[in-house]
């Protein structure tokens, strides 16, 4: 435990961010439902804590179960296909490659028209910068902004959907009478977001990580044991943050109720007494207790959906090109506290 420039207690240990996980003694300790003030916007579940937190999320789970996301494989495989054979020769792999395989694949789960993804790209690297723990004011004003839009747009969507019904996701939530306007538009922005921001940074992240230690090729043998370390070693989410919700210690630190604290899940992977050797990209690594996903009752709704995406891409992509040779040494990455993630990955396809 340490604490930031800013003043936050920050938990590094694998064992002192698991419990912060998920203890319930810890949590988001807001008012997400705006109950205070009515005025205010209503926040997704992903900022909730229990009972709001378990009636949302149970509404939108049964379209994530690891049956309902097997059924997705033979349309994420046609995507992952179609996107591959339209690489040229020298590609740029985050936006002709990783960005497009989850944004068509959420997408199409929730029925947006195909003609609207390229209004959401914006909408969604602002709200996800807006993560950050350190909020400049400039992006604070950008934030709100692409909420409203956001939310204006999922509106008249769903006001859609609600009056011709159709087979997809959005259709079927429209339809839960125990899910509010606001609820729904808050869960629909979050599906969005959290659908395709970070498997985006999963499969640049691989690419790079294998192009790197020269093992592209074991993607295409044994994709889900790649995606694991990929995980642990190069995670999509560096950091979350809980608040005490009572009076509690962490480790030999005393934690007041109110105490915000950071989960440093980037460093909680590379812990040497959860890994032994953690800096060391290993695939013979198992079994995987990574936090990249969380842990507890806020443990990743999208999992398996990543995972499959993640092993098909890299998979597709080992496959059609094992020779692949990264053009840059350093790729630049997004500027995000939160979330790490390349902002390009030229690379030359053999």
């Amino acid at each position: 435990m340490f604490r930031t420039r800013a003043g936050l207690l920050a938990a590094t240990s694998y064992e002192h961010c698991s419990t912060l996980l998920r203890d319930p003694r810890f949590g988001h300790g807001s008012d997400p439902l705006g109950k205070g003030d009515p005025s205010r916007p209503v926040e997704s579940f992903l900022l909730m804590d229990p009972p709001d937190h378990t009636r949302l999320r149970s509404l939108v789970s049964r379209a994530f179960t690891p049956r309902m996301v097997e059924r997705l494989r033979p349309r994420i495989e046609a995507i992952t296909t179609e996107l591959i054979e339209a690489l040229p020769r020298e590609a740029e792999l985050v936006s002709e490659f990783a960005y497009p395989l989850p944004v068509l694949v959420i997408t199409e789960m929730l029925g947006v028209p195909a003609e609207d993804h390229d209004l959401f790209r914006g909408w969604s690297e602002t709200l996800a910068r807006s993560l950050d723990p350190m909020l400049t004011s400039e992006l604070a004003s950008e934030t709100e902004r692409a909420r409203i839009e956001f939310r204006d747009y999922f509106r008249a969507l769903i006001a859609e959907r609600r009056a011709r019904p159709g087979e997809d996701l959005l259709s079927a939530l429209a339809q839960v009478e125990e899910l509010t306007e606001a609820e729904l538009v808050a869960t629909c922005v979050l599906l969005l977001v959290a659908g395709h921001e970070t498997t985006v940074n999963l499969i640049a992240n691989g690419v790079l990580n294998l192009a790197r230690h020269g093992v592209l090729k074991e993607a295409a043998i044994r994709p889900k044991q790649v995606v694991e370390e990929v995980l642990r070693y190069d995670p999509p989410v560096q950091l979350t943050l809980r608040f005490a919700l009572e009076d509690a210690e962490l480790g030999d630190t005393a934690t007041p109720a109110g105490t915000p604290v950071l989960a440093i899940i980037g460093a909680a992977n590379r812990d040497p007494v959860a890994f032994p050797d953690p800096d060391r990209f290993d695939l013979d690594r198992e079994p995987s207790r990574h936090l990249a996903f969380g842990l507890g009752i806020h443990f990743c709704l999208g999992a398996t959906l990543a995972r499959l995406e993640g092993e098909i891409a890299l998979r597709a992509l080992a496959l059609t090109a094992p020779g692949l040779e990264l053009v840059e040494a350093a790729p630049p990455y997004k500027e995000n506290v939160v979330l790490r993630g390349l902002a390009a990955l030229h690379a030359r396809l053999s």
